[in-house]
């Protein structure tokens, strides 16, 4: 019996966003600002497709974009607790759900040397084409409403859960390890025995501390993090019940 542990990736994983941290590739690490302007909430894979492209064309290349990505800061303790996961790994199945893509993942991971220890990366697919240029699409289609439409991270759960089980792994419980407001979706989605794990002063954070005070039900239990140090010591104690 398994634990399965599910991260976001941006400002959880790694301490600043993937998709805003490419920008610094831009010629005076800034956007034109018809660019800037030109997001619609929602849409955000379809404006980071556009921000793709003017860096192409600006002449910003794989090397130059992979080298500024593998910059990025992991989070506090998140390199401690992905050593302890590494000890532990008999109890625990880890998957990443993020809306960034899966080039920009790939290459942290890899810089880091932790591909290994994701069971599955569920992201935007995104590739290099003949003209140096990154394109991205969208993971999916869906229906939730409360969603970005490109990706309901609580859609990629349920059906990967429901796969798992189909081949005979029934995970103990869900730990959620998030901080944006995609992640509440997935969320209000775990039960009783699962654990939400938000970071503190982060949108997911904010929100459900609104939902509680509001007296919205949620079924699982809620630890807030500011350092993956303390979600050890909360998988220390799960693992011994």
């Amino acid at each position: 019996m398994k634990l399965l542990l599910v991260f976001d990736f941006d400002n959880t994983i790694i301490d600043d966003n993937s998709d805003t941290w490419i920008v610094q590739c831009a010629p005076d690490k800034k956007l034109p600002i018809e660019l800037q302007d030109s997001y619609q909430k929602g849409c955000w894979t379809e404006f980071m497709g556009r921000v793709f492209k003017y860096l192409g064309d600006e002449g910003v290349r794989e090397n130059e974009m992979k080298r500024t990505m593998t910059l990025i800061p992991f989070t506090p303790g998140m390199v401690e607790l992905f050593s302890f996961i590494r000890k532990n790994r008999d109890k625990f199945d880890c998957i990443i759900i993020s809306d960034s893509n899966s080039v920009f993942i790939d290459w942290i991971l890899e810089a880091a040397s932790l591909h290994d220890l994701f069971d599955r990366v569920f992201t935007n697919p995104a590739a290099f084409h003949s003209n140096g240029h990154l394109t991205v699409d969208s993971y999916h289609a869906h229906s939730c409403s409360r969603c970005p439409k490109n990706l309901c991270k609580n859609v990629v759960l349920v059906e990967f859960i429901d796969k798992q089980f189909q081949q005979g792994v029934d995970y103990t419980r869900i730990v959620y390890v998030g901080d944006g407001g995609n992640d509440v979706c997935p969320v209000t989605f775990l039960k009783k025995n699962d654990v939400a794990m938000p970071r503190k002063g982060y949108t997911l954070q904010k929100t459900l501390s609104r939902m509680s005070q509001n007296l919205e039900p949620m079924e699982s239990s809620i630890v807030v993090w500011s350092s993956g140090v303390e979600i050890i010591s909360h998988l220390q104690l799960l693992i011994k019940e």
